[in-house]
């Protein structure tokens, strides 16, 4: 037995090696399998199943409202855009404002990047924050006044040298932008961190990587200038000739005041608060002497929609002769009405002896069907749910100008 194993051993040694056959490789498809299956059936058990409710809506069936903008009268303004999945509106809407006044007083058309003004506003939220040690707003809302703060210090930008969308990217989407500063900014208050360098620094990072470097000078017509420049030379608009009109009970009237809103995050004291038949007059006169307005005010309400493009006030909410300022100021009190849109108002018609007020707006909603990118205001929507605009000194009569001084 032994001298069979020594043999065997032998020839281990001896006998060549059998040639092993190589193994290939292809790319292929995944397959899903069963694990795919329990992961399906897993997030099925733990996602909430969407309730079927309806939403409770005016029934727009029979009713006699515009439908298209050549029932309007309206002021030159570039084309509506889309602020994506942001909660940028104060800006993209008081650019647009912004441009038509630039055609309107120099008879340019120009693009102006409303991102670069949301990444400057977002650096100066950081060093409030800091300033405040974490008891000042952060968050993507604004105010219209905020643009014109911004570009004073930090200056503008052409749409077409920052459009905040990376490589690839055609929506913006803010939502992990917001998440990852907001996160960093909790962490620096519950750590005491107060080094206002170092978190500005880290917020443009996050900036950056989200929405892109912004150039540090560009050329405009052959001419090579940067952000303060551009905004002193090309967009060319004085500062000073934009005043910021608000109506609420809740103020003196004839008073610079307080807008007393979450997005007014660095608590603003430049709304010159007027009586709301004042308010509307106002608007009404400067819109047919041809001027436009950045407004904001509330969206959310069963009159407005999407799909037929008009916000109006139903009979059943409150009817037209009861709409007064004790009806609006009942409803920011009770918090019904909000400061949640910004928007651009351009012009205007009369239909059926009603006023009607066309608006652009960059909000998706307004995208879903034509003509897209606008809505129709009722007058009587503006009256109770717009609370503050953003016009030219010289859309006012000289009677509130005197008062303002």
């Amino acid at each position: 037995m032994k001298k069979f194993c020594l043999i065997l051993l032998l020839m281990a040694f001896v006998l060549p090696a059998a040639a092993q056959e190589k193994n290939k490789a292809v790319f292929v498809e995944p397959k899903d399998g069963y694990f795919n299956e329990i992961s399906k059936e897993a997030d099925r058990f733990a996602t909430k199943q969407k309730s079927e409710g309806k939403i409770f809506k005016v029934d727009f069936e029979g009713m006699d409202l515009p439908k298209s903008l050549s029932e309007f009268t309206y002021q030159w303004h570039n084309e509506p855009v889309s602020q994506g999945l942001t909660g940028t509106c104060w800006s993209f809407s008081t650019t647009s404002y912004f441009e038509t006044e630039v055609y309107r007083i120099h008879n340019r058309k120009i693009k102006i990047s409303p991102i670069y003004t949301v990444y400057c506003e977002y650096v100066e939220k950081a060093k409030r924050f800091v300033r405040e040690r974490g008891n000042s707003n952060f968050a993507e809302g604004s105010e219209a006044n905020a643009v014109l703060k911004i570009w004073k210090e930090y200056g503008a930008m052409p749409l077409e040298q920052y459009t905040g969308l990376l490589a690839g990217q055609t929506v913006h989407d803010h939502r992990k932008l917001i998440d990852e500063m907001t996160a960093y900014l909790n962490g620096v208050k519950n750590s005491n961190n107060w080094n206002e360098d170092e978190v500005v620094s880290t917020i443009k990072s996050i900036l950056n990587f989200y929405l892109g470097t912004p150039p540090a000078t560009f050329k405009v017509d052959g001419d090579e200038m940067n952000a303060k420049e551009y905004f002193k030379k090309v967009v060319a608009l004085n500062p000073d000739d934009y005043v910021e009109i608000l109506s609420y009970m809740q103020k003196p009237y004839y008073k610079y005041v307080e807008y007393e809103v979450p997005d007014n995050w660095w608590k603003s004291e430049e709304y010159f608060n007027i009586p709301l038949d004042e308010f509307m007059t106002i608007l009404k006169d400067a819109v047919k002497k041809g001027y436009t307005v950045s407004i904001g005010g509330d969206v959310s309400e069963p009159g407005i929609d999407s799909w037929h493009k008009v916000a109006m006030i139903p009979t059943f909410d409150i009817p037209s002769q009861y709409i007064d300022e004790n009806a609006r100021q009942f409803r920011f009190t009770n918090q019904t009405t909000t400061d949640d849109h910004g928007i651009h108002l351009v012009g205007m018609t009369t239909k059926n002896g009603k006023d009607w007020y066309l608006i652009k707006d960059s909000g998706a909603g307004s995208k879903n069907v034509d003509p897209k990118g606008y809505y129709f205001f009722s007058d009587d929507f503006v009256k109770l749910k717009m609370m503050n605009y953003t016009i030219h000194k010289d859309a006012l009569p000289q009677s509130l100008k005197d008062k303002m001084k």
